[in-house]
């Protein structure tokens, strides 16, 4: 069964899907007119609040779920196997992806928030599945403007189907299942306790904050994410410091193992060019999810003035998550491994059962005192949040799939599905969860590219031509039954 997984996983993120990821960052990183060079002032947007704006939960409340999302275990374990399977150029490639994902961010972020509806209670609703819905009504009714009105295409409502059905599947394995496995993985490696232990606990925590819907989670997101996210990144530094005498030998390997084939740690781990940029594009992508679609699920609930000022926002999560966080967590692995052989050595014996995860404890363990602490401590938080804010991501998709009545069944599935991450699933979810992101991306990234010039235009009007406090007065239909 693994075997035949790793083949659909091989096929959908081969030559076709990185070309279709990087293309879309690179086109739509010159279509925004280099959009990331706005980066400091969408920080700055990112931590004010505006209560002008037409939505359910602050700017920073729906960055910090996408970010809660965002930065879970391939934050950490996500980076330790693209290390094993493609090499320590793997690690410059998921920073390339971070450095340009960050347009795309912006740009599938932008169409979500522009194309959102209203749900039954006035609660907003946004996704890519919206976006195939509204951008493409025919009659001459189609469009913002019209509401709900008018006729979907058959092949627009198939995009927009594909993507809620393959989200609201993706969210049980990458936001559910292999969050609680990390999660166990880690504690019961560290602490004597059973893993159905851990799994119990972690249906407990879950269960008592989605139950509470968005603004729930957004609540636990904005308080967790900042600590968590300043806490490990503070660890990393220090293990950076410690590793002195190897970090510039780290870095040298890192970009020359990204266009050489170079073999690493003495065959140790994989090689290859185009090893090392599959593999750091797809935990690229796993990573920062720019492409993805699912950051924009829950960014349409952002009261904000106008599509652009969220979609500023929402892009500082790829800088935060990939460029930042996961940056720091390939260069403290490559520079400890350098610094323990005896971890190379390690892989060499067992390259069969050297997982990621395995990799990631040999290395922090090395650190002194503070390594085994702040890996476990950055997982156990890592994972948890991302279990909480995709189990929003599902639940919308459910929401547009089936109505709001299966939004409860949904989520017993889904904590239930933890618990049996939590007891052992191993790498056969890793793969699905790989195979499941690539699926929901083809639909979100074809929508973005076919708004690309819609999105550039009022981009230059918001951001380039001084009106981003402009106030977007275009009513937001609500769709009945949903």
């Amino acid at each position: 069964m693994l075997e035949i997984l790793n083949t659909i996983d091989g096929f959908v993120w081969g030559p076709a899907m990185i070309a279709l990821l990087l293309g879309s960052h690179l086109f739509l990183t010159f279509k925004t007119g280099f959009i990331q060079r706005r980066l400091p002032q969408a920080i700055k947007l990112s931590l004010t609040s505006d209560p002008e704006g037409k939505g359910d939960i602050s700017h920073f409340g729906a960055l910090a779920t996408a970010l809660a999302a965002t930065i879970g275990t391939g934050s950490i374990v996500g980076v330790a196997t693209a290390i094993l399977a493609g090499g320590p150029g793997a690690v410059f490639w998921m920073w390339v992806t971070g450095v340009f994902g960050i347009a795309t961010k912006y740009a599938e972020v932008y169409a979500a928030v522009k194309y959102r509806v209203r749900d039954h209670n006035g609660a907003m609703l946004g996704g890519a599945m919206y976006v195939w819905e509204r951008a493409f009504r025919r009659n001459g009714e189609g469009g913002r403007d019209a509401g709900t009105g008018g006729r979907v295409p058959v092949w627009a409502k198939a995009g927009a189907v594909a993507f809620a059905a393959f989200a609201a599947i993706a969210a049980i394995g990458t936001g559910s299942a292999v969050q609680a496995s990390a999660m166990a993985g880690i504690i019961t490696s560290n602490v004597p306790v059973p893993a159905w232990g851990v799994g119990i606990v972690i249906v407990v925590l879950v269960s008592v904050v989605i139950f509470g819907g968005v603004e729930s989670i957004s609540k636990v997101c904005e308080k967790l994410v900042p600590f968590m996210a300043v806490a490990y990144a503070g660890g990393c530094i220090v293990i950076l410091v410690l590793n002195g005498p190897f970090l510039g030998q780290a870095l040298g390997l890192i970009f020359e193992c990204a266009f050489t084939p170079k073999a690493a740690f003495g065959g140790a781990v994989g090689s290859g060019i185009m090893v090392a940029l599959q593999f750091g594009c797809a935990r690229g992508l796993f990573s920062n999810e720019s492409g993805l679609g699912s950051a924009s699920i829950v960014a349409s609930a952002a009261a904000t003035r106008n599509p652009a000022q969220q979609a500023l926002v929402a892009m500082t999560g790829t800088f935060w998550s990939t460029v930042v966080i996961c940056a720091l967590t390939g260069v403290v692995l490559v520079s400890t491994m350098l610094a323990y052989p005896d971890i190379q050595a390690g892989i060499l014996e067992n390259p069969a059962v050297y997982s990621g995860a395995q990799l990631a404890s040999a290395a922090f363990a090395k650190i002194p005192y503070i390594g085994t602490p702040i890996l476990v401590l950055g997982m156990v938080a890592f994972s948890y949040t991302t279990i909480l804010g995709w189990s929003y991501y599902g639940n919308r998709c459910i929401t547009y799939l089936f109505g709001r009545y299966a939004i409860r069944p949904y989520q017993v599935v889904y904590v239930a599905v933890a618990f049996l991450g939590a007891i052992g699933v191993g790498d056969v979810v890793w793969t699905v969860s790989d195979i499941g992101n690539a699926l929901m991306a083809i639909p979100n990234i074809v929508v973005v590219l076919a708004l690309s010039g819609l999105i550039a235009r009022e981009t230059r009007h918001y951001v380039y031509d001084g009106n981003l406090d402009e106030a977007d007065e275009t009513p937001i239909p609500q769709m009945e039954g949903k």
